[in-house]
């Protein structure tokens, strides 16, 4: 029985390892083409830069690559194990395969408390340090934060246009600022960024500035050289994290703030009244509006971090009836059953705004779905059914 526990074991903890390498390079290969690998080829961020940024996604990509792994590896496994008639023999030495899986089972808790804490903790730290190491090359190239060919939106109402960028150079460069009744709008040939006292400036070259009241247009004249100030550019203004960004400490900080805020409100509120008691129930709706993307991001996490217990407990019994060596199919498999995962996760965190709904509730479905669905197959295997 150890023998064979072993060898199942060590069976799937390399397939483990390759499938998750293969998948953590398709997921990194999509966001370094995205973002990173622009910036490189544009000279906006060095070599040294593109090698953090990587080391820095790689644990937001493993929040998906180990339980995909997880589930292909299972599917891969157990299709050789049945379709070499290892199964059988086992069967026919009076073992179950219930006993058989045990050590496959434990190594996918295992892995659900290592997908806890990247997932809680781990990615959503990565994931804002990345964001702000693609901040500070921003500030020391400016034009990180611009993409040719669309107009870009700065703080202060700011939208620049560039037909090209190379460096801190821009060509065919189009500026505008719309204030309370105005714009402000200028034509340039060329404009350059310039950082000063932590300041962000845009020179603009051969400009041909307006400004529009109204539907009136004021031509301001030709102007070789006008200098804009932009924004303030500094370390400190980093982009803070969204709620898919923030730690799990941080989400239930952030629900107890938000809590505490609508609990000072009820104090100070005289329920004698029907009328006070109505606007009670207002503000409970408000709350719980208000609330709900932090529940949701809070749910999300403890539930994802499941994935890989309900991935193995389906990928077993399909593998099995599977009944194949080729890895193509365990691989088809797989994706079919992580994009039917994965769907209820968008699903949930489309509806955070609809509590009627209970998005908060949805995306424990799928592990509820996957749990139940494969301990009934993986019963029916062991059944020989």
């Amino acid at each position: 029985m150890k023998t064979l526990h072993f060898y199942l074991t060590r069976q799937v903890l390399a397939t483990l390892v390759i499938t998750v390498a293969v998948f953590t390079f398709v997921l990194l290969l999509g966001n370094v083409l995205k973002e990173v690998l622009t910036m490189l080829v544009n000279r906006q961020a060095s070599l040294l830069i593109v090698i953090q940024a990587v080391g820095l996604l790689i644990p937001y990509v493993l929040l998906f690559a180990l339980p995909m792994g997880m589930l292909t590896a299972t599917l891969l496994v157990f299709g050789r194990f049945s379709a070499d008639q290892e199964l059988t023999a086992a069967r026919a030495s009076g073992l179950s395969l219930l006993s058989l899986v045990t050590p496959v089972l434990l190594l996918s808790v295992i892995l659900s408390f290592v997908c806890a804490w990247v997932n809680m903790q781990l990615a959503p730290q990565c994931r804002v340090a990345y964001k702000a190491l693609l901040y500070n090359a921003a500030i020391a190239s400016p034009s990180a934060l611009l993409r040719e060919n669309q107009y870009n939106d700065f703080p202060g109402g700011w939208s620049i246009y560039a037909r090209k960028i190379k460096n801190n150079d821009l060509q065919d460069v189009k500026v505008y600022q719309v204030q309370d009744d105005s714009m402000y709008w200028a034509n340039a040939r060329a404009g350059k960024f310039v950082v000063k006292d932590g300041q962000l400036f845009l020179t603009l070259f051969d400009a041909t500035p307006f400004e529009v009241k109204g539907e009136n247009v004021f031509s301001l004249g030709l102007q070789e050289e006008p200098t804009i100030p932009i924004s303030t550019v500094s370390s400190d203004n980093a982009p803070k994290p969204n709620l898919s960004e923030m730690t799990s400490t941080q989400l239930w900080a952030q629900l107890r703030r938000l809590e505490k805020s609508f609990r000072h409100t009820q104090a100070s509120t005289n329920t004698t009244s029907e009328g006070m008691r109505a606007e009670l129930r207002q503000i409970a709706k408000i709350r719980s509006d208000i609330t709900l993307p932090v529940r949701v991001q809070i749910h999300r996490q403890i539930a994802f971090s499941f994935a890989c217990i309900g991935f193995t407990l389906i990928g077993i019994p399909l593998g099995i009836r599977a009944h194949r060596r080729e890895t193509s199919a365990g691989i088809a498999i797989a994706l079919v059953l992580v994009l039917v995962y994965y769907s209820f996760i968008i699903l949930a965190q489309a509806w955070d705004t609809r509590p009627e709904l209970a998005p908060h509730l949805v995306v424990w479905l799928p592990n509820l779905f996957f749990q139940v669905i494969g301990g009934a197959l993986l019963w029916r295997a062991n059944k020989g059914i």
